[in-house]
């Protein structure tokens, strides 16, 4: 690991039941050999899969903690924003992650809020327009499918995507303000594929994996968390999306019996995939 870019903010919301968001990603990065930070957006009393839940809006202690660090003079060789709660906060940490990025940051953003074809419960079309903020400062953003078509106004249409309509989908992020782009979850004719482009080569990339037909909440999150740390020891965009992947398929394969899969994946028994080969 480039020990130059150690230091990774992770800009997301905590779930008190369930591995999700910071609770899916610290375990990762921290295994990678990261140090980590975070700056809860929300605090969840669990997974939305359950059908019910509590939410503590943090808002007002992220505006006071950013103006502390401000003054402090912080600063950290990543920042990766997760769930964003309101246009307030999508407002505070987009000029947080422009100071950041002056500074020689990598601005790494996953804009959660939508899957399959439909916005997670409680969020709004609000929600589209403020998350547009923020990946409008990334360096890399990492939407499933479903949210690329809300971000760009795109028809939805997972089962008559080609190659060339997900460029252009890519294309219309990318004016957006987002250097390089990795659209997860979706497909080309019917073969379920990720797909990109990488600002650094000047190339659009596309490669399959194998789904595994089981739902846990927080595989996004490993994904993100594993392509950002394989990032920044210095893996082209394709090759760590790739790895990532890899890891998701084989935590997702070895824990499909598990009965409750609101949980999330027990990821920290299983680290030692996150170092295996890429099998994909």
């Amino acid at each position: 690991m480039d020990g130059t870019r150690s230091h990774i903010l992770l800009v997301s919301d905590q779930a008190g039941y369930g591995k999700v968001a910071l609770s899916a990603q610290f375990p990762v990065l921290s295994h990678m050999g990261y140090q980590l930070y975070n700056l809860p957006t929300a605090l969840v009393s669990n997974t939305f899969n359950y059908g019910k839940f509590d939410v503590l809006d943090t808002t007002g202690y992220m505006r006071n903690t950013l103006a502390c660090w401000k003054e402090l003079g912080f600063r950290f060789d990543a920042v990766s924003t997760g769930f964003i709660a309101s246009a307030e906060q999508a407002d505070l940490v987009a000029g947080f992650c422009r100071e950041q990025a002056a500074q020689g940051a990598l601005i790494f953003s996953d804009p959660i809020m939508a899957d399959d074809g439909e916005l997670y419960c409680g969020l709004t079309e609000t929600t589209v327009g403020f998350l547009r903020t923020i990946i409008a400062e990334a360096d890399v953003i990492t939407p499933n499918y479903t949210e690329a078509a809300l971000l760009t106004g795109l028809p939805y249409r997972p089962e008559s995507e080609t190659e060339e309509t997900l460029r252009q989908m890519i294309d219309a992020l990318r004016e957006i303000g987002s250097k390089s782009v990795v659209i997860t979850s979706t497909l080309i004719d019917g073969r379920d594929v990720v797909c990109g482009y990488d600002h650094l080569s000047k190339a659009y990339f596309s490669f399959g994996y194998e789904r595994v037909p089981v739902f846990f909440p927080g595989t996004g999150d490993i994904f993100s968390a594993v392509t950002l740390g394989r990032l920044m020891q210095g893996r082209a965009l394709q090759d760590a999306a790739r790895m990532a992947a890899g890891v998701v398929y084989r935590m997702v394969l070895a824990n499909r019996e598990i009965a409750d899969k609101f949980r999330g994946l027990p990821i920290e028994r299983c680290l030692a995939m996150v170092d295996e080969p890429d099998g994909l």
